[in-house]
């Protein structure tokens, strides 16, 4: 059986910083009100990154960024690549799929290119079509990306999922490898139940739905949270997926490095750190700097641990996420 590594990884982000102090000043204009203490009590965050949606900053294009670091690092070529998955529920459009614009804009001729949609859980997800198409022999280099430009999707007077959210993208180069390489991916996990679909959806915008006059002015084509809910469920489910991953691998949670989180709040990673015991000094955390950048904060944490010489070639490393579905997932794997 063919396995499968991480042979390079990169991140990018708009320039644009947006402070908490900022962000109250935009939520005040559509007659809410917030501030930053408040924020970061319940949330971490003191700032994030927001797009301009020119395009430079556009999904694809952020995508773009990370991809030529991560393939930088890999030493690989756009015609290298094979296959490209591309996580996102922010799309450059909905049709093509934001994996063929990077396609277009990457001149990666020979690979085939799809969207997929797990919403936080979509790097994870991504990883896990990827390791099962290389242990098929179907693949030999697949590109991963999870990439947001959530920012057009929030409801600036809702100042409970506002404050939440920034834009980014991560990429990974996915390659075969022999099964005696050290590094190497152990294993993926995924899982979802839909029952849980109201805790965090967008109402209007798909065949569903469309986006009249009448549904932009009720502001259903914006994101609708129900925070409370999902931290209960959160907490548990990473829980869950990050003991899943560990025990199928005959491994224990002291012989994990690093645990890489989805970064949907720094009181739910806390929690979840807690619930493992696991000391928060083996724990990413980016949530404070970038927001909840939804299927990108997996990798762009990973990427900047790596890029600063936190997580070195060797350490083993858990992957830890959730998302709109809801949808979970977990990976396990050695640097």
């Amino acid at each position: 059986m063919h396995h499968s590594w991480i042979s390079g990884i990169g991140s990018a982000h708009p320039k644009g910083i947006v402070t908490n102090e900022e962000l109250a000043k935009k939520i005040a204009q559509h007659g809410a009100e917030t501030n930053d203490q408040w924020i970061r009590e319940r949330t971490g965050i003191c700032e994030r990154r927001i797009s301009s949606l020119k395009e430079d900053e556009r999904n694809s294009s952020l995508g773009l960024r990370a991809s030529l670091e991560a393939m930088e690092m890999a030493n690989i070529q756009p015609q290298d690549i094979d296959l490209i998955l591309y996580a996102t529920c922010s799309p450059d459009t909905l049709v093509p799929s934001t994996a063929c614009w990077l396609q277009k804009k990457l001149g990666a001729l020979q690979a085939g290119a799809l969207d997929l949609n797990a919403a936080c859980s979509g790097f994870v997800y991504g990883l896990h079509l990827a390791d099962q198409m290389i242990k098929t022999g179907a693949h030999k280099t697949i590109l991963v990306i999870g990439g947001e430009v959530l920012s057009p999707y929030l409801n600036w007077g809702d100042r409970t999922s506002s404050i939440l959210f920034g834009d980014g993208a991560g990429a990974a180069v996915v390659q075969r490898t022999h099964s005696d390489q050290s590094s190497r991916l152990f294993s993926t996990h995924v899982g979802s139940d839909g029952n849980l679909w109201d805790l965090f959806y967008i109402p209007a915008g798909g065949s569903n739905q469309e986006v009249t006059p009448e549904v932009y002015e009720r502001q259903e084509h914006k994101m609708k949270m129900k925070g409370r809910e999902i931290f209960k469920v959160a907490c548990n489910t990473l829980a869950t997926y990050a003991k899943k991953a560990i025990e199928s691998n005959e491994f224990s949670v002291e012989d994990v490095d690093w645990i890489v989180p989805h970064q949907a709040n720094l009181r739910i990673i806390e929690n979840v750190a807690k619930k493992l015991n696991v000391p928060m000094d083996k724990v990413i955390v980016n949530v404070d700097r970038f927001g909840n950048t939804s299927a990108a904060t997996v990798p762009t944490a990973f990427a900047e641990a790596v890029k600063t010489g936190k997580i070195k070639r060797g350490d083993l490393v858990l992957f830890d996420v959730f998302g709109a579905g809801l949808t979970y997932g977990s990976a396990l794997l050695r640097w």
